[in-house]
């Protein structure tokens, strides 16, 4: 059975703003230890202008090409077998290690507000009941999608009109708001990256848009600009509280708030908050079984996890990467690094699909565009920035950080090199060898007619 289009293009801003709305909880908040409240600010601006010439690019590569893989799909068409393989291992790597950081800071916000419940069983079991949901459709998770995703918009706004009256500016510009220099900022990238990741994830539903030339743009243009307004108020709103000084917590908002009103309000936000982590944490675990499935159904991985139910759910390429992720919930002592890895597979995801955009326009100048990107010069600055992104979320993050898990601290880059290098000799010893033929010519076939 195959995945059944059912979705608008409400239910695709929902569901790429809802992946992305946990961002403005937490996650983002750590930058501030790395450039100060300046030096975030001015790595969320570079990380704002590479996510919107991004989103147009993308844009154009899922409307040219609307399949379940997105970038995997992309790079395939452009960059052969193995392209598209290594750019469905990054974006498996954003979209299975996002979940557990999402959950743990769920069981960090569930404790803040009942501070009997365990944070790290509030974290497995969240994670557990949003894969099982996933199983009942796509057009009823996106409901519940939708619903999440505009609850969460309200308790931002609850937040920003709470908030701004007492923003003082003596909180954002002093002798700390710029530590680090450049540096700083460079640092603080890959948490501002947290703002928008998973943005790009409704191209994961591709196949499950009606009328995708039309309602792809209208769903990524407009997850685009709101989230762009959102980050703006959450980060000056934040800091001008105070915010961007003393211990940095998993709930940030609340904990401003709570420094001018107490617990009254920064709890009703808390409890609307967690509809922002439920979002987004039900919207990326959509993503990452349409990734998987799409891999196997391609032939890169075994071919029970593209079998769907009756509800056109991919249940192995749910439940497997699924386990993966409840393992690294309720194994993980901290949500940054997982953090970090969800936000370096992104950002590697993202260059390829770029670079993939270019060869097409070489390759394929005849390829059926709906949605045309201003080219050159938008997917350039989009690659240029990204290349720029990269680089800093490895030398400033990838490089610096530790993975906690089963109580052993093991180098970041390590974990990231075994996971493509297991990937790798996978794909070299099976996955090439399966790849079907049908699927190889699918690819040179696949436009919108």
């Amino acid at each position: 059975m195959a995945l059944q289009k059912q979705l608008k293009p409400i239910h695709l801003w929902a569901i790429s703003v809802g992946m992305v709305i946990s961002g403005q909880y937490f996650g983002w908040n750590y930058g501030f230890e790395q450039g100060g409240i300046i030096g975030l600010a001015i790595a969320t601006l570079i990380v704002t202008v590479f996510y919107t010439t991004f989103m147009f690019s993308y844009a154009e590569l899922s409307t040219s090409i609307p399949q379940a893989g997105g970038p995997s799909a992309y790079a395939r068409r452009a960059l052969g077998p193995f392209g598209g393989y290594i750019a469905g291992i990054a974006c498996l790597l954003e979209f299975i290690f996002a979940p557990p950081a999402i959950a743990v800071s769920t069981g960090a916000y569930l404790h803040f507000l009942i501070p009997a419940v365990n944070p790290v069983y509030a974290t497995v079991g969240a994670f557990i009941f949003f894969v099982l949901l996933n199983l009942i459709g796509v057009k009823e998770v996106a409901v519940i999608e939708l619903t999440a995703t505009i609850v969460a918009l309200i308790g931002l706004s609850i937040f920003y009109v709470a908030g701004l009256p007492h923003v003082q500016t003596s909180n954002i510009f002093n002798d700390y708001s710029f530590i680090n220099g450049p540096t700083g900022v460079l640092a603080a990238i890959p948490f501002a990256v947290w703002f928008y990741l998973a943005i790009e994830g409704g191209a994961m539903a591709a196949e499950e848009v009606e009328n995708p030339k039309k309602n792809i743009p209208k769903g990524f243009i407009g997850a685009i600009i709101t989230l762009a307004t959102a980050t703006l108020f959450t980060l000056f709103v934040t800091a001008g509280l105070g915010g961007g000084s003393g211990k940095l917590a998993d709930y940030p908002l609340p904990q401003a708030l709570s420094s001018v009103y107490g617990n009254g309000i920064s709890t009703v936000v808390a409890i609307i908050g967690l509809f922002g982590l439920i979002a987004s944490l039900n919207g990326i675990i959509m993503g990452f079984s349409r990734q998987t499935y799409a891999l196997a159904r391609d032939g890169y991985f075994p071919k029970f996890l593209a079998k769907t139910n009756k509800k056109g759910v991919p249940v192995g390429g749910l439940l497997i990467p699924g386990a993966i992720g409840v393992i690294c919930a309720g194994s993980a002592t901290f949500a940054n690094a997982l953090i970090i890895l969800s936000v370096f597979g992104a950002m590697m995801m993202y260059c390829i699909s770029l670079v993939s955009l270019f060869i097409l326009r070489k390759k394929e100048p005849n390829l059926s565009r709906p949605f045309k990107v201003n080219y050159p010069v938008v997917p350039s600055i989009a690659l240029v920035l990204g290349i720029l992104c990269l680089y800093s979320i490895i030398k400033y993050s990838v490089l610096t950080t530790n993975l906690m898990l089963f109580g052993v601290s093991l180098p970041l880059i390590y974990v990231i090199l075994g996971i493509f290098l297991l990937s790798i000799t996978y794909y070299v010893f099976y996955g090439s060898r399966q790849l079907k033929k049908e699927a190889a010519n699918s690819y040179q076939e696949a436009s919108i007619k």
